[in-house]
């Protein structure tokens, strides 16, 4: 019997596209204008432009060839990695720009808001992480557009209510997509999952072109978690060296713990482009507290450990016991590093205090910054995962999981009559 693919996305894919590209095309020519005075707190154009083009190649570059890990979803995870974050980003610009839009009756763009945009928008890739190869791309435009949604909610949240600093609470983004994430994943279980799907696997062009991808998240990571840091060099310098290394520690222990984890004792790939990204994601989170190179790479070091046992075991355990089927492995590269982030942000903090009234102040708002954001993360995630439930959205049968044969042109495959 003939493979029963979708024959066309021209009935749910298409019109979505272009009635949300169309809308936004309206809200910019009539809301958002190109200005601010870039100069005023001492950047320059030509001195910011290259941090927000290397946050662009993460987000474009190292997410998308990052996924292709998938014998037969290379395509997808490329093409709709693309998809997803230039249609997230411009909704977090238009939602983002709401506060001056009611105050001026216009939403400001430049350089700072295209990246806080993106930043937005990595949230909602590392969510799609979970569920990739199981949804369609209907699925993954709603799902990008409402994790935005959440996560600008929870960073407006968390600056009116307790008063976080905005680079603090965009930087929770590692938390709230993993949540999201697995939010999702559990909510769309397939019975189908507790048995490896057919085409779940990798191959060596594969891997290479997913270790790619992580290597140019490796590369720019600096800048990822420096690029929201206030123009005063000194802590600009501390956020790059900070980063780098506890991304140069946490590569060294992930290839050590990948090597002590597998039962052959060799290095695992998959598990390597993962993990080595691990003291980026919990540095980036405790980034206003490090003060000294030996605490970033203690940060790095700890993230590599938890991230590479969490990758070896936890995604199992995860699958069986919550049905929670997570592809990517997003909860041990990023959900687990993130934790460890805050947790390590909160014990430098109140090191750092003069007082035990102040530093229990801090925990006390610091443990109320990850409450609110874990509860908006979940619910968003229950919200999200209920709509997309719907037969309506023509979810793709287990067969079909994985492949890029039901969404892309193959010529060779063609058939000629």
């Amino acid at each position: 019997m003939a493979p029963q693919y979708a024959p066309s996305l021209r009935s749910c894919l298409a019109p979505l596209l272009l009635f949300l590209q169309t809308g936004f095309v309206v809200i910019f020519a009539f809301y958002v204008e190109i200005g601010g005075d870039i100069e005023a707190d001492g950047t320059t154009f030509s001195s910011f432009y290259p941090e927000f083009q290397d946050v662009n190649v993460m987000v474009i570059l190292g997410f998308g060839f990052m996924c292709t890990f998938l014998v037969r979803y290379s395509y997808s995870a490329t093409g709709f990695n693309l998809l997803v974050a230039i249609m997230a980003s411009q909704w977090a610009i238009i939602l983002r720009g709401m506060e001056s839009w009611y105050y001026t009756g216009k939403i400001r763009a430049d350089l700072r808001s295209l990246v806080v945009a993106e930043m937005c928008a990595a949230s909602a890739l590392i969510s799609i992480g979970a569920v990739l190869g199981k949804t369609n791309p209907v699925h993954l435009v709603l799902i990008g557009l409402l994790e935005v949604s959440g996560f600008i909610l929870n960073e407006w949240l968390l600056q009116v209510l307790l008063k976080a600093p905005a680079d603090n609470s965009i930087m929770l983004l590692h938390v709230f997509g993993a949540f999201f994430g697995l939010t999702l994943t559990w909510i769309l279980f397939r019975k189908g999952s507790l048995q490896p799907f057919e085409k779940e696997k990798f191959d060596r062009q594969t891997g290479l072109f997913s270790m790619l991808g992580s290597l140019f998240l490796w590369m720019f990571w600096p800048s990822f978690n420096s690029v929201l840091v206030d123009n005063h060099s000194q802590r600009r310098l501390w956020a790059v060296c900070s980063t780098y290394l506890a991304l140069a520690v946490s590569a060294v222990t992930a290839a050590a713990m990948s090597v002590l984890c597998s039962p052959k004792g060799k290095l695992n790939l998959i598990c390597m482009q993962s993990c080595i990204l691990a003291g980026g994601v919990a540095v980036g989170v405790s980034m206003s507290a490090v003060r000294q190179p030996w605490e970033a790479m203690t940060i790095g070091f700890a993230a590599a450990i938890v991230s590479t046992a969490g990758w070896r075991h936890l995604k199992t355990h995860m699958l069986l016991a919550f049905e929670c089927h997570d592809t990517c492995a997003v909860l041990s590269t990023h959900g687990l590093p993130g934790l460890l982030g805050w947790l390590a942000h909160l014990l430098l903090q109140i090191k750092a205090c003069d007082d035990h009234a102040t530093a229990i102040t801090f925990a006390v708002f610091h443990i109320c910054t990850l409450f609110i954001t874990i509860t908006v993360s979940l619910s968003m995630g229950v919200l999200t995962g209920f709509l997309l439930k719907w037969n309506f959205w023509r979810p793709p049968q287990d067969k079909k999981c994985f492949d890029d044969q039901a969404f892309w042109e193959f010529p060779h495959l063609a058939v000629r009559k």
